[in-house]
């Protein structure tokens, strides 16, 4: 085990990557010019076949003072590829960064600053989205100021949480039992969920655009219904959480199953498939009732998905 330094911050950061030979690079300086440096960096190669691994290993002599850690597993996913950075992190605090995105250099002192400040357990920020189009600053923060004192009900309804932005106790993440590596996608949005479901108003997001987010064109219409399935599962899943708060749950319930729908709805209408924007309005009502049956149907308890992590070798 190496040695932590002293002048770094008790930060594990996590880093999937599939196919990232391209963007890895950046995404690893980034993290190497913050202006507090983390004090142990993990990277988990999801199996990829063009050179991501190499691109790590090159930027090594960029972390004297970080702990860079290379795991390698066969392709399963992102969540899983989380999930074994998680298993092997050491910090208090987890931090996500995805590699193909970039953090601003302060992004790490902030976020710290505002979690110690607020006693809070978990933070997020503003994002500056990068397309083909240009930039622009996506202010997250609004969302959550509608309902400040209540962040499970205000995330359930909108998503807006990036995983890049987040820093969060290692303990609450344990806890909460990593990522449901069985959903091809929002593994993350259902993580958020189910650890604000447990923490309750110690979470904050604040209005800094800390994060360059590349949205790519294929992210933009692909992937459709994928999307939706796993959406309408994770909406259903928190309904116990949902009970458990002050206020009514059907009317967010069927507010929530909505907007998964006018989304899938926008993507189809986006890349010029009508038809399937139709069927997808037509099933909406039929939606909702599946929906508001999760209500009255039983509860099962949540997977800890970190239980039963293959073991895996650390690369040198």
């Amino acid at each position: 085990m190496a040695a932590m330094n002293s002048e770094t911050a008790d930060v594990t950061v996590v880093m999937p990557a599939f196919q990232a030979a391209a963007t890895i690079g950046p995404a690893l300086d980034s993290i190497a010019d913050q202006t507090t440096p983390p004090r142990e960096l993990i990277v988990v190669d999801d199996g990829s076949t063009d050179g991501t691994v190499e691109a790590v290993r090159t930027r090594r002599p960029r972390f004297s003072g970080t702990w860079l850690r290379l795991f390698r597993q066969d392709h399963r996913g992102p969540g899983a590829a989380r999930n074994r950075a998680l298993s092997e992190a050491q910090g208090r605090y987890i931090a996500f960064l995805d590699a193909d995105d970039l953090w601003l250099p302060t992004k790490l002192e902030r976020s710290l600053e505002v979690l110690r400040a607020g006693n809070h357990i978990m933070v997020a920020h503003d994002i500056i989205e990068v397309t083909v189009s240009g930039e622009r600053h996506v202010d997250c923060r609004a969302r959550w100021l509608r309902n400040p004192g209540d962040p499970l009900r205000t995330l359930y309804l909108r998503g807006y949480i990036s995983s890049s932005t987040v820093v969060v106790e290692r303990e609450a993440v344990l806890a909460a039992g990593g990522f449901n590596a069985d959903l091809p996608s929002a593994q993350d949005y259902d993580l958020w969920l189910t650890i604000l479901a447990r923490i309750g108003p110690r979470f904050e997001l604040f209005a800094e655009p800390l994060l360059r987010y590349h949205l790519h064109g294929a992210g933009i219409t692909g992937k459709i219904e994928q999307r939706q399935r796993c959406n309408l599962a994770i909406l259903r899943a928190h309904v116990d959480d949902l009970k458990r708060t002050p206020g009514a749950v059907l009317p967010l319930i069927i507010a929530r199953t909505a907007a998964v729908h006018l989304e899938t709805i926008a993507g189809y209408r986006s890349r010029g498939d009508m038809v399937a924007a139709m069927a997808c309005a037509a099933a909406l009502p039929w939606e909702c009732l599946k929906s508001l049956a999760a209500v009255a149907g039983p509860s099962s308890p949540r997977r800890n998905y970190l239980a039963d992590l293959p073991p895996a070798a650390e690369q040198a």
